[in-house]
């Protein structure tokens, strides 16, 4: 396997690729994949759709403003001009991005690979250790941070240069746009030069960076978007997830724009006032976790949104009981899907009338998929194995071990437990490792360990996932606390505070149970598998 030559100047990120005998195998006998050796996503997602819709065509949509493709074609030129002219970026060098879902974000993203850099778009909700990590891995040149956002960002990276936006400060982005021109031919990437880095969770603890190509951005659009959910031009998207997930980034920004269409940016929305949203703008495109569905439908808010024409969950295995009971309410088939950051977005969905309640899809058009045995071989339909799959996209870690546990035999080993019945289907059965996935967030569970241990009152700690019927899944700990201190409620208080201030707030522990001891092997090892038992509450103590 061969690269193309390589527009990056800075070759932190080609450097830094897993051995191609260490990649799984890729996939491009879609019709449609067949991508030209020189690309830049950038230029196809704004400058194409704009030479066939022309340049007027609402784009981003707020409760305050509407950006046209122009627009936010103008302002991307403008943040690739600021990110040249004042501070010197070359291509190859990685921007870090900080700040709620709004158009100023997503024009930065573009800016970035317009100037030939790497977008490294970060969650808004990480605390200043979380992003050092971040930092360390992916080593930004400069970050681009809503003004809001600064405090975490420069006490955990204080050396890092960067550039506040949507503030009043002289030196505020949009004022440094304002006095560029506007005038910037996107730099000529290749098809294979790295896009972006997306961290994903990792069970020891540590995120892992994943390594995507401009081809990549568009290979999930042109499968996953383009064959299951068929977006037209004229849809409004919205929802909840964070463009720092590749899951919202795809669903809010990639696949509207790839096809002409508009979304709706939301910064932060409860259930309630996401259905209010829907029915305020129209939206016909929804994406959001079980969680939301759940809830919207609680609060009776369902068949008011009668403008959405497709609805898509990811995140977390989307019960069948809620399922129906949206379809009851709206008659919308809610689609399904799994996706991971490790192959950019979803590979295993169904629409329509190919969709059976309660089972994730059949493989995503473009994508094959597999159960297999722990022998790595095909496993007998109705028999229970370890997902794997493989497509146009795939796991590329950045310099990282990992990567041989991820990518075996040509497939990604995504991590799930699943059954694939006779017909193709694919019924999510667990997690094969210590990821607890609440309300579609992924949360690891060493990493809340952590977190906890560094609290003076913590002896030790095991966390694992406890059912919930409001998030599928909660984070629960289990605490030896140190000779003398009380437990109780006022004590778990404190330590679920401790964590909120300490990691990510979504990540803390909902339920706090004081122990005397945790499971271990004669050799001190955490019997992770007990513990779990211990949380599902159907272990003996």
């Amino acid at each position: 396997m061969e690269l193309s030559p390589s527009a990056h100047v800075d070759t932190f990120c080609r450097d830094r690729l897993p051995p191609f005998e260490q990649w799984p195998e890729l996939l491009f006998d879609l019709p449609g994949l067949a991508y030209p050796a020189r690309l830049n996503c950038a230029v196809v997602l704004l400058d194409d759709v704009i030479e066939e819709f022309g340049p007027d065509r609402r784009c981003l949509v707020t409760a305050d403003e509407t950006w046209s493709y122009a627009d936010l074609q103008h302002r991307a030129r403008q943040v690739a001009q600021v990110l040249v002219d004042d501070f010197g970026l070359v291509p190859g060098n990685r921007v870090l991005l900080r700040g709620p879902n709004n158009p100023w974000l997503v024009a930065c993203w573009f800016g970035v690979l317009r100037a030939g850099g790497v977008v490294v778009t970060t969650m808004p909700l990480l605390r200043a250790h979380e992003l050092e990590t971040l930092c360390e891995i992916s080593a930004p040149s400069l970050a681009l941070c809503d003004h809001r956002f600064l405090g975490e960002l420069a006490t955990g990276v204080p050396d890092l240069a960067t550039v506040p936006y949507g503030g009043e400060s002289a030196d505020d982005l949009v004022a440094r746009c304002d006095a560029k021109s506007g005038v910037f031919a996107a730099v000529d990437t290749a098809v294979d030069d790295v896009a972006l880095i997306a961290f994903t969770s990792g069970t020891t603890g540590r995120p892992k960076a994943t390594m995507h190509f401009h081809r990549d951005v568009l290979a999930n659009a042109d499968t996953f978007s383009r064959h299951v959910i068929k977006p037209e031009p004229g849809d409004l998207f919205t929802g909840t997830p964070p463009l720092g997930f590749t899951f919202g980034l795809g669903g809010l920004v990639v696949f509207p724009l790839r096809v002409g269409a508009a979304t709706l940016l939301v910064e932060q929305a409860s259930p309630p006032q996401l259905a209010e949203l829907v029915k305020t703008f129209g939206v016909t495109v929804l994406f959001t976790a079980p969680t939301a569905y759940r809830a919207i439908l609680g609060a009776g808010l369902a068949e008011g949104m009668t403008s959405l024409r497709r609805c898509i969950s990811a995140g977390e295995a989307l019960p069948a009981d809620v399922w129906h009971r949206f379809h009851d309410a709206t008659g919308i088939r809610i689609i399904d899907g799994i996706g991971a950051t490790e192959m950019l977005h979803v590979f295993i969905s169904a629409a329509d009338d190919d969709i059976r309640p309660g089972a994730t899809g059949r493989a995503v058009p473009g994508y094959r998929a597999d159960v297999l045995t722990s022998d790595g071989i095909s496993a007998p339909d109705g028999e229970p194995g370890v997902l794997a799959v493989k497509g146009p996209t795939g796991c590329r870690y950045l310099d990282d071990p990992r990567q041989l546990t991820y990518v075996q035999g040509g497939w990604n080993l995504t991590g799930d437990t699943y059954i694939r019945d006779a017909d193709g289907y694919f019924w999510y059965q667990a997690r094969s490792d210590d990821m607890i996935i609440s309300s579609g967030y992924n949360i690891a569970g060493p990493e809340v360990e952590l977190a906890l241990l560094a609290h003076p009152d913590v002896e030790e700690c095991g966390v694992a996932g406890a059912p919930d019927p409001a998030r599928g899944m909660i984070v629960k700990a289990f605490v030896v606390l140190r000779a003398g201190v009380e437990p109780g409620e006022a004590t778990a208080k404190s330590l679920q505070e401790f964590v909120k201030a300490t990691i990510a707030p979504y990540k803390y522990p909902r339920a706090v149970e004081f122990v005397d001891a945790l499971p271990r092997t004669g050799n001190g090892k955490l019997l992770r598998a007990e513990l779990r038992s211990w949380a599902r509450g159907d272990g003996a103590r």
